[in-house]
C-alpha cells in the first residue's frame, strides 16, 4: 500500500531533521519503502510517498520523528489504479 506523508517541520525550520538524517539516515522499519520526496520552496514542509504492507510500521517510523515534526500520514493510490476500480 502507497502513503502520502507530509512532514511539517517544527518551527519551520528544516536544520534538525536535516541533521537527524545525516546522523541516522531515515530510520525506516524493515517492510518500509521510500520511493521519492520533496520539499515545499519554504523549507517548511516535505511530502513522501512510502509503501508498507501495514500502516503501523508508518507509526513505527513516525515515532521516530516525531519530536521535530508533525506529521500526515494518509493511504493513496495511483491514478491507474483509480482509474481501474
Amino acid at each position: 500500500m502507497l502513503f502520502m506523508v507530509i512532514e511539517h517541520f517544527r518551527h519551520g525550520d528544516p536544520k534538525p531533521i536535516g541533521q537527524r538524517f545525516r546522523q541516522s539516515g531515515r530510520m525506516l522499519p524493515d517492510g518500509v519503502a521510500h520511493h521519492a520526496s520533496w520539499v515545499d520552496p519554504a523549507g517548511a514542509r516535505c511530502f513522501q510517498v512510502m509503501e508498507a504492507h501495514d500502516r503501523a510500521l508508518l507509526d513505527t517510523w513516525a515515532s521516530r520523528w516525531n519530536d521535530l515534526v508533525d506529521l500526515e500520514i494518509a493511504p493513496v493510490v495511483t491514478s491507474a489504479e483509480f482509474g481501474t476500480r
